[in-house]
């Protein structure tokens, strides 16, 4: 690029950043409060919960990006034109492609980071935050022990302690079984959750043991360690189940019967496949449409406002648009291709307006506004 066109990039980059980072921000935040449930009801730590929030992130890039880089492009033009920049620029002898060539360049950037992140990032993300999530949903500390609670488990089990440090030791715990009319208690002064070749087990430290008899005699063992297994109140049979957006590509162009039986019906994969691959396109049409919306008519000292507007509602709707064709995509697969063409249409349609010739304007009765003015 010329010296022109790297300073156009540069004031064109840095304000699509700034909203690019806006909405992600929003994101992050509107996740955090959904993941607020991890800590509040899981027991987990806050690591866990940033964790989980950032994973979530990277299947938002498809929607944030674009939007963003419709935005940030829209101030940046509307400031440069506004302060003749680019009509300095286009009396310096820059043709109009030449002027447009960074904020392309650009866009072409933002749809390459998307496409990386739908084949890449996102299912690697997803997958490990769905493995996250069943980790925690399977923590027997999670699951069985609540501070200062009573909580009442599979198999007639139920648990008490009464502190729980941050190193997961259990301090205080009472444990009640009961198995028909059998009775059982444990209680120790400290213990700690733990495997014993692959086996949930409860290390317990200074305790006690109290069952009755057949007889009613009340039978009692104190001991100073003892380890307690757990395999008879944890279900060994649940698995990780991933929904479409944590597969990667090849799973959703070739599924196998299980991961369909599982996941999702092949025609719906296939549009999950089909949108990752198209999204990076409404990045192009987003810059198309704000480049129309400033370069597309001639200078105006009263702003741009109305054409703005024009533009954002065609990209809104665009989008939308998109959205209910992948909806439709599901259920009719000939529709995929309208994932493609929907937003490469809308860039030609926005570029074939930029580069229109200008004509002058009518005023009514169909005489042209320059001969009014002339004559005036």
């Amino acid at each position: 690029m010329t010296l022109i066109q790297r300073y156009l990039f540069r004031q064109i980059s840095l304000p699509v950043l700034a909203a690019c980072g806006s909405l992600a921000g929003i994101g992050i935040l509107s996740q955090t409060l959904d993941q607020l449930e991890v800590i509040v009801e899981r027991g987990q730590s806050v690591w866990v919960m940033v964790k989980l929030t950032l994973l979530a992130v990277p299947q938002l890039f498809a929607v944030i990006l674009p939007i963003g880089l419709f935005v940030g492009a829209l101030v940046a033009l509307t400031r440069l034109q506004r302060e003749q920049e680019l009509t300095a620029a286009s009396a310096s002898g820059m043709t109009r492609w030449q002027m447009i060539e960074p904020a392309a360049r650009l866009a072409l950037a933002v749809a390459a980071v998307v496409l990386v992140t739908n084949v890449v990032v996102q299912p690697w993300a997803q997958r490990t935050a769905r493995a996250q999530a069943f980790e925690i949903r399977t923590d027997l500390a999670a699951l069985l022990v609540e501070e200062g609670r009573f909580v009442q488990g599979p198999n007639g089990l139920t648990v008490y302690v009464q502190q729980i440090e941050q190193n997961g030791l259990l301090k205080n715990l009472f444990i009640y079984i009961e198995d028909g009319e059998r009775v059982t208690t444990w209680d120790a002064a400290e213990a700690r959750f733990g495997r014993v070749e692959g086996q949930p087990v409860l290390s317990m430290t200074e305790g006690s043991w109290q069952q009755y008899s057949a007889s009613g005699v009340l039978q009692q063992l104190s001991f100073g360690g003892y380890v307690f297994p757990l395999g008879p109140y944890v279900s060994d049979d649940e698995r990780i189940r991933y929904k479409p957006a944590d597969l990667w590509m090849t799973e959703l162009f070739d599924p196998t019967s299980g991961l369909v039986r599982d996941t999702a019906p092949r025609a719906e994969l296939l549009a999950e496949a089909h949108s990752r691959l198209s999204s990076p396109l409404y990045a192009l049409a987003a810059m198309a449409m704000a480049l129309t919306a400033i370069l597309g008519g001639g200078f105006s000292r009263t702003g741009y406002g109305l054409r703005v507007a024009k533009a954002s509602a065609a990209f809104l709707l665009v989008r939308i648009v998109g959205y209910a064709i992948v909806a439709a995509s599901a259920w009719n697969g000939w529709l995929n291709l309208f994932q493609y063409l929907l937003p490469l249409a809308a860039t030609a349609f926005a570029l074939r307006l930029m580069f229109r010739p200008m004509k002058p304007r009518r005023g009514w009765g169909g005489t042209p506004v320059w001969w009014k003015a002339r004559f005036a």
